[in-house]
């Protein structure tokens, strides 16, 4: 009895000794470490409440894990800053050259202006995974990053890193997701990430990178999400990439793509998602492409040129949910009934193609359709008129649709019979003869346009007047605008513009040098008042150069209204103006701060890595945010400026956004002054005259 008391006791206290071991070795024990903590929490600005001075880290401190007394991670994404910690943060965080034992660095979505220091690479050898997502961090990516053999996880996204990807990233060959999306990255794809051979997640998208895609990519054999969308590459679409077997969502959208996509991608059987739209690619798309890709779930082909017959095996995939094939040149007619019985689509579109023939019962498997601009005839059914659109085609009881002479003709160009809107041949599909009823209903209808038309009449006449009687007074008023503007920048007569508002001036050469010799590469789009092109400065701060021929006499005036603007007007939700370059007589360059997430259509458009299946990437707060920045911009042109100021080019395009997606109006050459008194009630604006040919050159405009 004895020796089982003596038992039960020596198990008791070791028990107890276990329990008390564990416990310890859950405080820190490093001093330096906890020195190390404390000067991060100062240099970073943290709060007392997630960091409390005189607790235990390893135990009370939000984020800190530490495994035998050693701290092994910190998780300080989206703290709360101090008052003082948020008058100037940045990147300081030099303390962490302290933890000899860190596998995880997370710093998302909290603000360290600056760049990564090259010592990351040298110091933290044991980091696993290094997140600083959404940090505004600045500046190229270190080489020395390459050094970090142990990482497995590298987060840089929605930042402002600049420069090229840096070739030692292939070294990392442990590393599994690699995220550089959304900053403003050049240069080439590097071929060496092909050593990757453990890369599952590769997303270089929205980004400006240019060059062809390596096809080393191919070898990436465990590779399941590959972005690259938002580019500038050329080129054309590598086979070897149909050797990602593993592949389950690729997407090459919005870059330069060219050529026909190759046959050898149907080896990407587990393919949920291809979304290759927006590019320059040409050709057919044959079915032996998509009969191997049974897991398809999400097509996106629009805005290309492929030609030829649909691959109408898409029709039969069952998985398949979404399908964009607009604006291409496929030809060819719908299918029958006769395929696969269990696809169902939720969104299909087909529009601006050149679909021709009958409607067939297939379409009762959409909840959407869009299969507008196209040559479809015959009768719509009954059921296919919910979430539809049939408009431009050569149907026969729906609205808007095409001209006779045009379905006549691309019927009989290819030898086809055309239906001729079910009328007998030659006669044309005027309306039916309306019966009582319609003639009743037409009376009354002329006699009430009649009388509003009796009523505009003489309200116009009486604002004919009105405005006969001010015009002396508000001729000087429309006699304001800007002449054009000498090469050597100096203000023409009658116009008195600010230089001094208009930024810094630029040479010729320096814009040259920024934007590669205004390179195709760095031309982001032709807009109606000039050509628009990135540009990299010498300090890597990325620009955007707007390039004008002042020989199109429509750009000269949009020019010179908008340096007007710039001189009279400042306000923090208009897009900022840099500077000007003014030497050469024929071509006048103005440039722009450069806006990280692009404009409003961009932003909407593209997918969260949240909600892979979702097209809009902005939350409700976020967009709430955009609606009350573009209002108070608007607000601050109609109602702050004297006189005031009309946009008249207010669309998502126009909406810039910055870092933190704070709204910047551009398209501003399109601003005008409202014409006559600011406070005029809404008949009189509804009733106002049409601009003269003098009013026209003098920037003033009407609002309607």
């Amino acid at each position: 009895m004895e020796d089982r008391c003596n038992r039960v006791l020596v198990c008791a206290v070791l028990f107890f000794l276990l329990i008390a071991c564990t416990v310890e070795q859950q405080f820190l024990v490093s001093r330096q470490e906890r020195l190390a903590l404390l000067q991060l929490r100062s240099s970073l600005g943290l709060r007392a409440k997630e960091w409390p001075i005189k607790s235990d880290p390893c135990t009370s401190w939000v984020g800190i894990q530490c495994t035998n007394g050693r701290v092994t991670s910190i998780n300080i994404s989206g703290f709360k800053r101090t008052r003082n910690g948020s008058q100037n943060p940045q990147f300081s965080v030099d303390a962490l050259q302290s933890f000899n034992f860190l596998s995880s660095f997370n710093a998302s979505n909290l603000a360290l202006p600056g760049s990564i220091p090259e010592w990351f690479g040298q110091r933290l050898s044991s980091l696993e995974v290094l997140d600083l997502r959404s940090c505004s961090i600045a500046r190229a990516i270190p080489f020395t990053l390459g050094n970090l053999s142990s990482l497995t996880e590298l987060y840089l996204s929605d930042n402002n890193l600049t420069g090229i990807v840096p070739t030692s990233l292939g070294q990392l060959l442990r590393l599994s997701v690699l995220d550089l999306s959304r900053n403003s990255l050049t240069g080439m794809i590097p071929g060496s990430f092909s050593a990757l051979g453990n890369l599952t997640l590769l997303d270089m998208s929205l980004n400006f990178l240019s060059g062809a895609i390596p096809p080393e990519i191919g070898t990436l054999s465990r590779l399941q999400f590959l972005n690259l969308s938002g580019n500038s590459l050329s080129s054309s679409i590598p086979a070897q990439l149909g050797d990602l077997s593993s592949l389950v969502d690729l997407d090459l959208g919005f870059n330069s793509l060219l050529g026909s996509v190759h046959r050898d991608l149907r080896g990407l059987k587990n393919l949920q998602k291809l979304m290759i739209g927006n590019n320059f690619l040409s050709g057919t798309l044959p079915d032996d492409l998509f009969s191997p890709l049974t897991q398809l779930q999400r097509v996106i082909l629009s805005h290309n040129a492929f030609t030829d017959d649909f691959p109408f095996v898409l029709w039969s995939m069952p998985q398949l949910r979404f399908l964009d094939a607009s604006r291409n040149n496929f030809t060819g007619t719908l299918p029958n009934h006769s395929l696969n019985a269990n696809a169902s689509f939720a969104v299909f579109n087909i529009s601006q193609n050149f679909f021709y023939g009958n409607l067939t019962s297939v379409i009762r498997r959409f909840s959407f359709i869009d299969m507008s601009g196209n040559y479809l005839q015959g009768r719509v059914p009954d059921y296919a008129r919910g979430n539809t659109s049939f408009s431009r085609n050569c149907l026969q009881n729906v609205a808007s649709q095409r001209r006779v002479s045009e379905c006549a003709s691309f019927y009989a160009e290819r030898g086809l019979v055309f239906d001729n809107f079910g009328l007998p041949n030659g006669v044309l599909p005027y309306p039916p003869k309306s019966d009582k009823k319609s003639h009743r209903t037409v009376i009354i209808l002329a006699s009430v346009l009649g009388a509003a038309g009796l009523i505009a009449l003489l309200a116009t006449f009486f604002v004919l007047l009105i405005v006969c009687k001010r015009k002396n007074g508000a001729k000087n008023q429309r006699d304001i605008g800007v002449g054009p503007v000498p090469a050597n920048g100096s203000s023409p007569p009658g116009a008195a513009l600010d230089f001094s508002s208009l930024g810094e001036t630029f040479t010729y050469k320096k814009i040259l040098e920024a934007t590669g010799e205004l390179s195709d590469v760095n031309l982001i789009k032709n807009g109606h008042s000039g050509d628009f092109f990135r540009g990299i400065l010498e300090d890597a701060n990325p620009i955007v150069i707007k390039k004008i021929d002042l020989r199109s006499s429509v750009k000269k005036e949009a020019y010179m209204s908008e340096l007007d603007l710039f001189s009279k007007v400042s306000h923090q939700r208009l897009v900022p103006l840099l500077g000007h370059c003014l030497e050469n007589e024929n071509e006048k360059f103005l440039i722009y701060k450069y806006m990280p997430n692009g404009d409003l259509s961009m932003s909407l458009f593209k997918k969260t890595n949240s909600d892979a299946d979702s097209l809009q990437s902005l939350d409700w707060i976020t967009r709430l945010k955009i609606a009350i920045g573009a209002a108070e911009g608007l607000s601050y042109l109609h109602h702050e400026c004297t006189p005031p100021f009309v946009h008249r080019d207010i669309r998502a395009s126009s909406i810039l956004l910055d870092d933190k997606f704070e709204v910047r109006l551009g398209s501003l050459s399109e601003v005008c002054v409202q014409e006559g008194d600011s406070h005029q009630n809404r008949i009189t604006r509804l009733l106002r005259l049409s601009q003269t040919s003098e009013q026209g050159t003098s920037g003033m405009c009407n609002v309607f």
